[in-house]
């Protein structure tokens, strides 16, 4: 028999009963059932329950000594358990283990969080006890939920004919995208490393040296603060890249794996089937307000314009009258019809920062249908109609409408469509919807600089090419660039790449960086290039975010092994930290502490 286990604690059954067994694990609960005590026994398979008898007085002995997660081995018998005693929310719920010798393998210490029970605790603790933390039965389960996605991830991309290749961990700083994390060199003074971002230059060089489809759970990394959906530090993608492909055909690679990952791990939910839909970056923003779309809410929004232009809601004609890019839209509430819920989303988007919601909502009043509300007043009956006819809406909807420049009241728009959709339960419960995002803009005004600049990925290939730089205004140029999105949360950029030197260094050029700013930047890529490189694509799907979601969790740290916390710091080992003089003199840095602030 092995020295501390025949068996793992999720692996006993009736079909052992009779078995003499030994099991190892930590004390999960203890009880006391009038002169008999029980544990659970747990480990990383499972709990069993163990019985001790006074009549095995030393086993019994040292099992009245022991608390939560001790450390503990065990001898004893298979035996069933007694009628109405079974647990069918165990693998082991039918049997127990009638203990004959116990030893303790290592002692705990009073715990400063609870495993057993699992309740709330402050981030704070959670985190610097993390070893502890992981133990609890929901973020244990997360954690191997993860693992299994992960494996099946890679079984998936292999069998689609992808291959596994690793890329440099400290490499060049790059100026896209967030802050690079820097190394200092010891061997080189005063030049650092970087860590990547993103494997983004080395896989495409992987494509331009031959190697047809490309795969990697990538870890990547950014200097950026943290959210919900968005761990500080460092994250991990299945980053991929193919060969002679257009968009079409990336889509064609990937749908199939990322339907299937979900499905396998879905756990009674519904998977949306594939293809999935494509949706215009411009027509996303307009309907649902961002670039990330939850499609289980099925609200809609639309262009009110022409229904408030000349009307007699002066708030919103003047509007309309003075600035030709003001615009009004509509944003359906199905059910949403009472004056209390109305002035419910009112509030709300006063305590969002706005001035309001102007709304409308029909009833009936002796068999008459009505819109009510002051806005429906100001319009009059005929545009009232107006707007219920063109939205569809019945007895018992309402409409909010919100007034302004777009880019300057989308992102507010998409909050309110959220908070409509989740408030009267519009939102369709078990089911994962996709959908990619498509034709992003190539480039976008920089308000603070003053320029043009990217709007996305830099390495992309512009829609139109090298006719497109060279002939149209670059704000009207759209991107070979998509996003895939699954239930509001975009999971992956990514694009069709620009292979082809001379269309690199003219849309660098439209965005402020001079031809030998490219090559210092982007030498490496820029001359592989020049030396014959496939059209090719990809993207990287987050790890995390995908865990995440199929766990049913909204927060990473509930899917992540040791995560930092809101302020970049790592509890538990305590990083970052201070080093000492000699490793900061063998690196020909000072560090010269930031200025205090003034009172």
């Amino acid at each position: 028999m092995n020295l501390y286990r025949s068996h793992t604690c999720g692996a006993l059954t009736k079909a052992n009963i009779g078995e003499t067994v030994r099991l190892s694990g930590w004390v999960h609960r203890k009880r006391d059932h009038g002169g008999l005590l029980f544990i659970d026994l747990r480990d990383n398979a499972g709990l069993t329950q163990l019985v001790f008898d006074p009549d095995r007085a030393v086993a019994f002995g040292h099992a009245e000594k022991v608390r939560s997660e001790y450390v503990i081995k065990v001898d004893g018998k298979v035996v069933a358990r007694a009628d109405g005693t079974t647990n069918p929310n165990l693998a082991t719920g039918e049997i127990e283990i009638a203990v004959e010798s116990l030893e303790v393998l290592s002692e705990a210490q009073d715990l400063p969080l609870p495993v057993f029970g699992e309740p709330d605790y402050p981030e704070e603790t959670r985190l610097t006890y993390r070893f502890l933390d992981l133990r609890r039965e929901t973020l244990h389960k997360n954690i191997l939920l993860r693992s299994k996605i992960i494996a099946a991830a890679r079984r998936r991309m292999t069998d689609a004919g992808f291959n596994e290749f690793q890329t440099p961990i400290l490499t060049a700083s790059s100026p896209e995208g967030a802050r690079d994390f820097l190394v200092p060199s010891r061997v080189h003074p005063g030049k650092f490393y970087a860590l990547p971002q993103a494997p983004q230059q080395f896989k495409q060089l992987i494509m331009v040296a031959g190697f047809d489809k490309y795969f990697q759970v990538a870890p990547c990394f950014r200097d950026e603060d943290a959210r919900a959906d968005r761990s500080p530090g460092e994250f991990y993608q299945l980053d991929v890249e193919m060969s002679f492909v257009d968009q079409d055909d990336v889509f064609a690679a990937i749908e199939p794996v990322l339907h299937g990952l979900f499905e396998e791990f879905a756990n009674g939910r519904t998977v949306s089937s594939y293809p999935f839909p494509r949706i215009a970056y411009a027509d996303s923003m307009r309907k649902y307000g961002n670039d990330k779309p939850d499609l289980r809410n099925p609200i809609e929004m639309s262009n009110a314009t022409h229904i408030f232009a000349g009307s007699g809601f002066k708030v919103f004609a003047g509007m309309i009258e003075k600035d030709p890019k003001v615009e009004v839209w509509a944003i359906p509430a199905p059910g949403g019809g009472s004056r209390t819920f109305c002035d419910r989303m009112n509030s709300w988007a006063q305590g969002e920062g706005q001035p309001g919601l102007g709304y409308i909502f029909w009833r009936s009043e002796n068999g008459v249908l009505e819109g009510a509300g002051p806005l429906a007043k100001n319009i009059g009956p005929e545009r009232t109609e107006q707007i219920r006819t063109e939205l569809g809406l019945k007895d018992g909807d309402a409409v909010f409408f919100v007034a302004g420049l777009p880019k300057n009241f989308a992102s507010f728009a998409g909050l309110a469509r959220t908070r409509i959709g989740k408030d009267l339960n519009l939102i369709e419960e078990g089911i994962f919807k996709f959908c990619w995002i498509v034709d992003f803009p190539m480039f976008e005004y920089n308000e603070d600089e003053k320029r043009v600049d990217f709007s996305h990925n830099p390495f992309s290939m512009p829609q139109g090419g090298l006719d497109a730089l060279n002939n149209q205004d670059p704000l009207t140029i759209n991107a070979y660039q998509y996003d895939i999105v699954c239930n509001g949360i975009e999971l992956s950029s990514g694009a069709i790449r620009n292979h082809k030197p001379e269309i690199m260094y003219k849309a660098f050029e439209i965005a402020g960086y001079a031809a030998s700013v490219v090559e210092e930047k982007f030498g490496g890529m820029l001359n592989a290039f020049k030396f014959g490189a496939p059209p090719h694509g990809g993207l990287a799907p987050g790890i995390d975010r995908m865990v995440m979601l199929l766990a049913g969790v909204e927060n990473l740290r509930e899917v992540t092994m040791f995560p930092m916390n809101q302020q970049a710091q790592d509890l538990l080992m305590q990083a970052p930290s201070q080093v000492e003089a000699k490793q900061l003199k063998e690196l020909h840095i000072r560090v010269v502490p930031p200025l205090e602030k003034k009172a």
